[in-house]
Order: structure tokens, then sequence, then C-alpha cells
């Protein structure tokens, strides 16, 4: 990592996101600004920093800060500048991250785009009506909450029409619908089908994208792309060709109008991309994008205009350096790949393409064995050629050629599973309460592999709103999330790594750990069922057995005194009396304070807790510097962390700074990641326990076949969520297929 101290810095927020492309445009904005003698800094998502080393190495530093929070990064970035560290320039290369650049530059005084501006145009609906009302032609759109209200929309406009998200990228979701038969097949296809969606008239004409950056406020084109798309219903862009071919005075009308559009809408920092048709009556725009385009556009410009570094000359215009824009004398394409969905068998004459003279960028992420999902928006692209040439008729046609030369073999795909998601709202048992809330219900949530036969695999969760999971909005991730994954696990090799692999770039995009963990279980269970073993055999674990549980104690409840090892929860106006009620307890004694204390809890109550010498204590304090003056004074205690350990870099410093760590398959995201992070734990030699939420007996099940991995088992979460009987231990029936089912009774006293 470059670690030269520079006068001026640039803050990148949002970094790059997982993907080859992402990861491309941000280390040349980063390279970019350390040629300038720029310090730099990353922000970006905690999981996203994690899948993306290569970003953060390029940098001078990095910090994991929620972008997506409405003014995280900016109160984070003011804070930093209070201490002296201000950046000189805020900037961002990522569609998500574009709003939070708008705010910290606004918080911290420097050029950028107002936030209520980059809203608007994030906003598609909210954009269109700002474009009518500045005079630019614009389809109709309606926002609608309901099938119903497409369905309204529809009957008083003329077809055909687009369903598309309100808010998204890559094409994802997108569908051209040519009456109301097509209707409800373009609804299945939105990333969220609980959000608000749009539907507008389709627009008949060819379609460009216009390139450029704003200098001193005001915007200069650079170019205007050609854009080429598959077939609808869906709406992918198979190629670009840059620059266009037109006419000079289309070309000129073009330019023009999408300078005015960008003035009306209030945009005057960092790069653009505005996408438009061309109609027989006239220029209509299309969405509006405060950042480079996507498709290779950043590394097609700078050969289409040798010497241009597009992020450069934004960080020159707001340092006061003169900005020239190299002339534009040369053309470049990209070609994607685009196999029929299955299972690649061969792949000939990859070699050849790379080896082209003309090739600026190749990239073919497939190797005989994987699957092809399908290509119905940008997340599916597999691979793509970027060429350089004299003219865009050349550039264009040597894209093509490149790409027709690779034969990719593909055996087309078994029949897909389908998706069904349902959320049930359930009231607890008996109220559960902790230091920081009290809970009453949850919602059930239950993901289903469906086929002819049945039920295929299953996942069932609790989501609680008061640890910030909300059934509907995991259930729509999962739903997408799941749809994805089954066109991925229908073809024989290992049933494990699609899955693993899924959910990694899952994680890396911000899909919830919660989403994440109940795809995972529904299709871990189909694996292993079609398999005919348990999760446990497929995965390589220890066969589980009997589980002995810690006998949890929510705040103002009995303790009982029969001997089971007792998890008290603590972090009430009573703890002192609580603590002094357990002189004498004759049983193990967990105490969890689910970080309710601070020092002078601590100070106070530290006398009572070195005198029950505690097997363990969770989560005691807030602040984690206090960790090491606890451990000194408790050295027969095990002292784990428990909120906020979620991610490998959370399990690593709970090891380094306590010892343990309690690992919640709710957080991690499932089996897969918290397996890895419990054996690197048992590598240091730290204390680990097996945690739960209020959970049901399928996902408290599937959690415990990682008990044998752990030195203790809080594992009794589904007593206050199902009717099962509260028992000291129970054993997992691990003989048949799929996930194991909890057996009480006898079986639990053997």
């Amino acid at each position: 990592m470059n670690t030269a101290s520079q006068a001026h810095r640039m803050l990148l927020i949002g970094g790059g996101g997982a993907m080859t492309l992402s990861v491309d445009v941000a280390l040349q904005a980063l390279e970019q600004a350390r040629s300038r003698g720029l310090g730099t800094h990353v922000t970006n998502l905690a999981d996203t920093l994690a899948a993306t080393p290569e970003v953060t190495a390029a940098a001078d530093g990095a910090t994991a800060v929620d972008f997506t929070r409405p003014g995280e990064t900016a109160a984070w970035a003011a804070a930093r500048a209070g201490s002296g560290d201000a950046p000189s320039v805020v900037f961002g290369v990522r569609e998500m991250a574009q709003v939070a650049v708008a705010e910290t530059a606004e918080r911290l005084g420097l050029p950028g785009n107002p936030p209520s501006a980059v809203r608007r145009i994030r906003t598609k609906d909210a954009c269109r009506t700002a474009l009518a009302a500045a005079g630019f032609r614009q389809p109709a759109v309606r926002l609608c909450h309901s099938a119903a209200d497409a369905l309204s929309f529809l009957a008083r406009t003329a077809g055909p029409w687009v369903v598309k998200p309100r808010d998204g990228a890559d094409s994802a979701g997108v569908r051209k619908v040519t009456g109301p038969a097509d209707l409800p097949a373009a609804l299945e296809q939105l990333p969220d089908r609980e959000a608000p969606f749009l539907v507008e008239e389709f627009v008949q004409g060819e379609e460009f994208s216009v390139e450029g950056i704003f200098l001193g406020g005001a915007p200069r084109v650079l170019a205007v792309t050609a854009k080429e798309k598959l077939a609808p219903p869906y709406f992918v862009e198979i190629g670009h060709v840059l620059p266009a071919a037109l006419p000079a005075e289309t070309r000129q009308e073009i330019e023009d109008t999408v300078r005015a559009a960008l003035t009306a809408l209030d945009l005057r920092f960092g790069l653009f991309h505005v996408e438009l048709w061309l109609t027989a009556e006239g220029i209509v725009l299309g969405e509006v994008h405060a950042r480079i385009g996507g498709g290779w556009i950043h590394r097609m410009l700078p050969h289409a205009r040798p010497g241009l570094e597009l992020y450069g000359a934004v960080y020159d215009d707001v340092l006061g350096r003169a900005v020239e824009t190299p002339a534009l004398t040369r053309a470049a394409a990209t070609r994607y790949f685009a196999p029929p969905a299955g299972r690649v068998t061969a792949i000939e004459g990859w070699e050849a393409v790379v080896a082209h003279p003309a090739v600026l960028h190749a990239e073919l992420r497939l190797a005989p064995g994987d699957t092809v999902p399908g290509f119905r928006c940008g997340g599916d692209r597999v691979g793509a050629v970027v060429v350089g040439a004299d003219t865009p008729e050349e550039a264009r046609e040597l894209a093509r050629a490149l790409v027709d030369s690779v034969r990719i073999t593909v055996e087309p795909p078994a029949q897909a599973p389908e998706v069904s998601v349902t959320v049930e709202p359930r009231r607890l048992t008996s109220s559960f309460q902790i230091s920081h809330m009290t809970i009453e219900t949850v919602d059930i949530v239950r993901l289903r592999l469906l086929s002819a036969d049945g039920v295929d695999g299953e996942g069932e969760i609790a989501a609680d709103l008061g640890y910030g999971q909300d059934g509907p909005a995991i259930a729509a991730e999962a739903r997408e999330l799941a749809r994805t994954l089954a066109g991925e696990c229908t073809t024989t090799g290992d049933p494990v790594e699609p899955i693993r692999t899924r959910l990694a770039k899952a994680a890396a995009d911000g899909v919830s750990a919660p989403a994440r963990m109940l795809v995972e279980m529904a299709f871990l269970d189909r694996a292993a069922r079609q398999a005919g073993v348990p999760v446990w055999r497929l995965l390589g674990l220890p066969e589980p057995g009997r589980i002995r549980l810690l006998h949890t104690v929510p705040i103002g409840e009995e303790i009982p005194r029969d001997g089971r090892p007792l998890k008290i929860k603590l972090g009430g106006s009573d703890d002192a009396a609580v603590l002094r009620s357990l002189t004498g307890v004759d049983a193990p004694l967990i105490l969890d304070a689910n970080r309710g204390w601070d020092r002078a809890d601590w100070e106070r109550l530290r006398p009572l807790v070195t005198e029950l010498a505690p097997a363990v204590l969770e989560d005691p304090v807030r602040d984690p510097g206090l960790i090491p003056e606890i451990r000194a004074a408790l050295p027969s205690t095990a002292v784990l962390l428990d909120e906020g350990v979620a991610t490998p870099a959370d399990a690593e410093f709970a090891v380094r700074v306590a010892g343990g760590l309690n690992v919640k398959l709710m957080r991690f995201g499932g089996l897969l990641p918290a397996l890895a992070a419990l054996t690197s734990a048992t590598e240091q030699g730290a204390a680990r326990m097996l945690g739960c939420f209020l959970e049901p007996p399928r996902a408290i099940a599937y959690a415990a076949q990682l008990a044998g991995l752990c030195d203790w088992s809080d594992l009794d979460g589904h007593f206050w969520v199902s009717d099962d009987p509260a028992v000291e231990q129970y054993t997992l029936d691990s003989s048949t297929p799929g996930i194991p089912r909890i057996a009480y009774g006898r079986g639990a006293d053997a």
C-alpha cells in the first residue's frame, strides 16, 4: 500500500463493486489520483472491502462505512476532517454511492452535485417528471404499487410498455410487456416484488448514450455511444460502439439536448452518462447517471481520445488545474458473450482472442463445468472483448468477429426448481427481554424449492425488527437470490461450490445475511437430499449428536436452580440484585450483558462478577477498550464478543481483543461463512460459542450441525417461537438426507 503523505487527498466513496468492471474503474480512479500527488482513502461496505482487496491495496487507507445509509458517510468524513485529515476531492465511481458522494461533498464544502439533484435522477419517475417539466420528450410513466395499478396504466395508454424497478441498475428486472397477459411474468422478474415499480411506454427507436465530464460546472460531451441490445422481452446490452456513426447535425442535436437536460437537472460535477432514443418524433431522453457508463466505456473513451484521463480531469478541475480534453481521433467497441443457459462442456479459440493486437481488454469468466445462468441483465454477463480501431464500423465488426470466434459448447440445463417464499407474523410464546429491547413477535420467513414431485429443499428463519431484520424485505431479497441460484444448481458436478460462489457474490453485493442464510439453507437441503446424505455429511462436518443446551433466562424472569447451565441476560436496572442472587448456584454460569454496561456499570458490578467467576462473560460493555481490563480481572472466565460479529474481520477482532466469539448464522449468512469463522477461531485457540436469535426449530437444527466445533451451544431460541417442549438437551436425527431434525425425549436423555 502506498503510504506517502500528500497535501491533497481524494476520498473514493463506495470503492469498487465485486464485479471485474467495477474493480477496474476504481483502480483507474485511484491510479489517476496517485499520479497527481493526491493521497487516497476508500470507504465501502465491510463485505465489499473484503471482496475487493486489490482496491484496498491501491489506496493509502480504507474504512468500512455504509454508503447506503443516508448521511452516514458525510458524518464520518466530517469527523475525520475535524481531526485534520480532510479530503480535497470527494468522488465515487459506483451508481449506488452517488448520493453519499453528493452529501459528503456538501457537508465538507467541496465541489459536488446537489444531493437533491442526485436523488432525483436516482429515482427514475422523478427524473422523468423533471425532464418533462423542463420541456424534454419523455415516455408516459406511472409509479405502481400493485398489479392493479399497472393494469390501470396499461388500460389508458398505448402499448407496448416496459416494467422496471424504480431504482435499479444493469437492466435487472427490466422487461417488455405487450399486453395484460405479459404483466404477471414481468412482475415476477422485479428484484424486489414488495417495492413500488415503474411501468412506462416503450420507446421505439435507436438507442444511444452520451458520455462526458463536467468542467467548471458545465457539461462537456466526450462521445456519443451506439448501443446494441438483445431482443425483448429483456433489454440487456450485448455491445457498444464509440463514437456512434451519426451525421454531424444529428450528433450536434444530441449533444445540445443532453447539455441542456443536465443543466435543467442541476447537475454540475464529475462524470455523466445519459441514455436516449432517436425516434421519428425526435430525441427522447432516457435515464441520467452521475457517473461514467458501464460496458467498459471507461476503457473505450481513452482509446478514442488518446491521452484522456477521465477521473484525473475531474480532480484537476476541482484543484483549479488546467484541463485539456484530447481530440476524438479513433474508435472502440465492446461485445459481450451470450452463450445459452446450461453447463459448459468445452471452450475453444479463447487464446487467439486474448493475443489479438487490437484487444484493449478481454475476459471470459467461464471454464468447463461452470454453469451459465442465461442472459437477462448485466449481472449475467460472463465475459467481454473490448477492441480499438480506426473507425466505428471497423471496431464493431472486429469485436463481433472475435467474440464469435470463441466456441462455447453448452449442455442444456435441467429444469430449475420453482421458488416459493412466504412471510408469517408469529407471536412469541412469552416476551423476551434483553438489555436494549423487549421482543414480542417475529416474522417466520420460509423459502421452498418446488418441483413436480413436491418440495425439493426448504429453509426457514425468524426475522426480528428489533435487530433490524425486516421479514418482507428479507423475503424479497431471498426470492431474487434463490431464482438466480436455481439456474446455477441444475447440473452435475460439485453441488456445494455453486452455492458458495453465488452467496459470496451476494454478500459482496450487499444482500443481507438473513436472506443469504435462508437461501443457503434451502439449497444445501436440496443438494443433500439429491445426494441422499444429510447436510453435515455433504459439508464434511463431524456427525452432530446430543446437544447440551444453555438455558437462557431473559431479564426479569425467575432463575431456575436445577443444575442446568444458565445463560443470564443482564444489562437491566436490577443487575446487582440478579448477580447477588446467583451466589451458590450449582450450575455453570454464562452472563450476557448485550453491551449493556458502561465503565461506571462495570466498576459498580465488578466485585460481584469477580466473586461469581462465571464460566463465560458475553458482550459485557459497549466500549471494547474495556475488554483487556475485564479479562485481567477474570482470568478463569472466557470473554466473548457477540453483537456486531458478522464478518471474517469482525471475528478476527473478537478473537484478538476478547479471545472468544459467539457465532450466529443469521449474522454471518449461513453455515458456510460461519464454518470459516469457527475454523479460524479454533486454529487461534479462541473460546467459541454457537448462538442463535429467536428462531424456528428448523433453523436451530441447521445451526446445531456446528455444535461439535464449539465450547458452548446457546441454541434454545426456538422454545419462544414454537410449541416444542423446553428441554435441557436434545439430539439431532442426522441419518436422513437433508437438514437434521431435532429429536426430543428419550433421545435427548440418552
